[in-house]
């Protein structure tokens, strides 16, 4: 990654000085608004791979070289003409923008894919449920989509309905320890002691599944903590169900 990132940057810096050199031939015979233009094509390439340094580097080199290749003083950092100093200073603005909203569309974009993700679990584990497939199958499908969900090392699952007195991933997604909410998406994830997610059928609690995020800071925010829910709640049906069964 830190190769990848060293490389967009150095097409950043490298890409507006190429076409500004390139077009340094023929400034006399076109618009300076035109290569402006074509600048601005290059940083919002730049800008799309959602880098911000690379996207704001491309916009100050774009407004450098266009300073130093295509304005009255050629060949000097130097723009005598009102309107070039116009364009420059919008090249920066611009570049700036498109970057920011690059960079806005791609969490969007993973965000969708995320929740995406969340949901194809929650449905795998309902169509397991309603297939009829073990409980047994149940639970394990259900302790690896906790992990993914959450991003934490490992889970088990516990029968029975005793709670215990470690940290809580309550119903509403909230989680707490002794009664106190513990702030998750600042501190994250108790490392500690196991979390305690209770498996429950209408208010009726049938096990918990223990969450054990022990080897790094993992701060899942409200969306995952309630998808985990109700992957638990998919449990929770599926146990009261089985013990419905004569």
């Amino acid at each position: 990654m830190s190769t990848y990132r060293g490389q967009v940057l150095t097409g950043a810096v490298l890409g507006p000085l190429v076409v500004c050199a390139v077009l340094s031939p023929f400034r006399d015979s076109f618009d300076n608004a035109n290569a402006a233009l074509l600048l601005v094509l290059l940083i919002v390439a730049v800008a799309a791979v959602g880098i911000r340094p690379a996207g704001v580097v491309a916009a100050v080199s774009s407004a450098v070289w266009f300073d130093f290749f295509l304005t009255v003083p050629y060949n000097r950092l130097t723009i005598d003409d009102g309107n070039d100093i116009e364009t420059t200073i919008l090249l920066v603005v611009i570049g700036a923008a498109v970057t920011e909203i690059a960079i806005w569309g791609r969490r969007q974009q993973a965000r969708a894919s995320r929740q995406k993700g969340y949901l194809d679990g929650v449905l795998t584990a309902s169509n397991a449920a309603a297939q009829g497939s073990s409980t047994e199958d149940l639970i394990e499908q259900v302790t690896a989509e906790l992990v993914a969900v959450l991003q934490i090392d490992q889970c088990r699952f516990v029968a029975g309905g005793k709670r215990t007195n470690a940290p809580q991933l309550n119903h509403d997604g909230s989680v707490s320890r002794g009664g106190h909410p513990l702030k998750v998406e600042r501190d994250g994830l108790p490392t500690n002691a196991e979390i305690e997610l209770v498996v429950q059928h209408a208010g009726t609690p049938k096990g918990r599944f223990l969450l054990t995020a022990a080897a790094r800071i993992t701060r899942p925010d409200l969306e995952q903590r309630l998808v985990a829910v109700a992957l638990a709640d998919q449990v929770g049906a599926a146990l009261a169900a089985e013990h419905a069964t004569p």
